[in-house]
């Protein structure tokens, strides 16, 4: 393995240079007194949860409204050809959370067969593995994780335990209630400890989104990582009674819309607090939409759990004021895999 690493880091580095050098890595104009500054950014990736790709107004829907993304898509890069390495939750997370294939590393099923893991499988995300918060923390960033996690729900699999030094959220799909497998209520875990049980789902954006605002506040004075995989549009669906019923594409447009308010909120602490210019926002997700309930991939074919274009092929949003030119699009096939080593040379790590 230590013979062929080097030839994989000179890989991963034509990766990087694919997605992000004609976007401009560095200003031309940066002055020497925030050059340090420069060389940590920040980086947030928020990361939905079974959103298709034709379910965002910048690629083309008419049916949820999402004026806060669309304008991260105005101020950034538009990629039409970024592809989650797998259709299903758990793979695709291990790709990002590793920049592996998740055959690779044992997390493209349960040990019981399943697509995904179950409530309580013995496996998860392996310790041996180098995460992507691991990678930053090695460097002195602060890491935080809110949201679901799905690639094991174990003490020993908990985002704490893979270089997360904050968690709030769900180790699991909200749709995880089985009583015929013997699932306990769906949990809200906050670091290692269950807060309840079952989790309120109509609150679950809304709450995330004031743990990454506070988490923003408390560490705007370094360099820091947030992973916000969120909950939703997986089914079931739920929205806060601010979004309940007000958008024109049922409890769908509902939970899409909050996710745009979230991004929103997001935005506007990262200008308060004067970091977004040295932020580098990250908007995708996990798999396509199931193709049910109000979701859309158009105008690809294909769905959530299948290896077609709407199953696999998902909207991705990078900003960076600065570095990435603004209103600029790109149809270069990249991936979730291609993450990791893109936040390694930006960073140093």
């Amino acid at each position: 393995m230590t013979q062929i690493f080097p030839s994989l880091v000179k890989i991963f580095e034509i990766q990087v240079t694919v997605l992000f050098l004609s976007c401009t890595l560095l200003a031309e104009n940066a002055g020497s007194s925030n050059l340090e500054r420069q060389r940590t950014p920040n980086f947030i990736v928020i990361f939905c949860d079974d959103l298709g790709y034709g379910d965002l107004g910048c690629y083309g829907s008419t049916k949820n409204r999402t004026p806060n993304i669309d304008q991260l898509a105005r101020e950034g890069k538009r990629l039409t050809s970024f592809y989650s390495s797998s259709p299903v939750c758990t793979p695709s997370r291990s790709s990002l959370m590793t920049g592996c294939y998740a055959r690779r590393i044992g997390m493209h099923e349960d040990f019981t067969g399943h697509w995904v893991l179950i409530p309580r499988s013995r496996r998860g995300l392996a310790p041996e593995e180098i995460t992507l918060p691991e990678m930053l923390k090695s460097i002195g960033y602060t890491t935080a994780c809110v949201g679901k996690w799905h690639l094991g729900d174990q003490p020993q699999h908990l985002p704490t335990r893979h270089g997360f030094d904050f968690y709030f959220g769900i180790p699991y799909s909200n749709d995880m209630q089985s009583k015929g497998r013997g699932d306990p209520p769906l949990p809200l875990v906050r670091q290692e400890q269950v807060l309840e049980a079952p989790a309120e789902q109509t609150t679950l954006t809304q709450r995330y989104t004031e743990q990454v605002v506070s988490f923003i506040k408390e560490n705007q004075d370094k360099p820091f990582f947030v992973y916000l995989p969120h909950t939703f549009p997986h089914l079931p669906l739920f929205a806060s009674e601010q979004f309940h019923g007000k958008s024109s594409n049922g409890r769908y447009g509902d939970a899409v819309e909050e996710i745009d308010w979230s991004t929103a909120q997001i935005m506007a602490c990262l200008k308060r607090l004067k970091l977004d210019q040295n932020t580098l926002v990250i908007f995708t997700s996990d798999n396509g939409s199931n193709g049910r309930n109000g979701g859309s991939n158009a105008p690809l074919s294909g769905a959530k759990g299948s290896t077609m274009e709407g199953g696999m092929r998902v909207p991705m949003i990078a900003r960076w004021p600065n570095k990435i030119a603004a209103g600029s699009e790109c149809n270069t096939l990249t991936t979730t895999m291609d993450l990791l080593p893109t936040f390694a040379k930006l960073s140093g790590a």
